[in-house]
């Protein structure tokens, strides 16, 4: 599991206040967690499963990422971006691109799930989407980034985001 207290997002986030969103990442998280996260690490988005968010009570002003997974209910998602991410959150796992893609026809999609600077290119051309997530795909091994992997990774998302314009 990967998880950071309120306090060490506080430090990593720093730097980019006000420069950039700070997004609290989240997995099914209790009420009591939330409420901790908002008060505390005062995210400007709060990323979780499209399921979480009705036993959610969320400010108004904070704005949500809606997470969705690959199945059914994604056929009826209304929110203008969602997450669209594999079956489980870091596991290295691809997601469904064909169902990804018919959700972008829809919806600003951001896509996750099983992305390396080896498959990004492909699919982006294939599912066209607003952007794309990547976390185990540029680590040297669990929970260590790798500035190698990730500079791949951006330089093959780019070239494949102007291909694809």
């Amino acid at each position: 599991m990967r998880e950071v207290t309120t306090q060490r997002a506080n430090e990593l986030a720093a730097p980019a206040r006000r420069r950039v969103a700070c997004v609290a990442v989240t997995r099914h998280p209790s009420p009591q967690a939330v409420a901790a996260i908002i008060s505390e690490f005062q995210p400007d988005i709060l990323q979780t499963d499209i399921e979480d968010l009705d036993s959610l009570s969320l400010p108004k002003s904070l704005s949500v990422l809606p997470v969705v997974r690959p199945g059914p209910a994604g056929a009826c998602i209304v929110a203008r971006r969602v997450l669209f991410e594999g079956p489980v959150s870091g596991s290295g796992q691809t997601t469904d691109w064909r169902q990804a893609a018919e959700l972008a026809t829809r919806t600003e999609v951001i896509l996750a799930g099983g992305l390396t600077a080896l498959n990004v290119a492909q699919a982006i051309g294939q599912v066209h989407p607003f952007g794309v997530d990547v976390s185990s795909g540029v680590e040297e091994r669990p929970g260590i980034k790798s500035t190698q992997k990730i500079a791949q990774f951006v330089a093959a998302a780019r070239a494949a985001a102007l291909e694809s314009a």
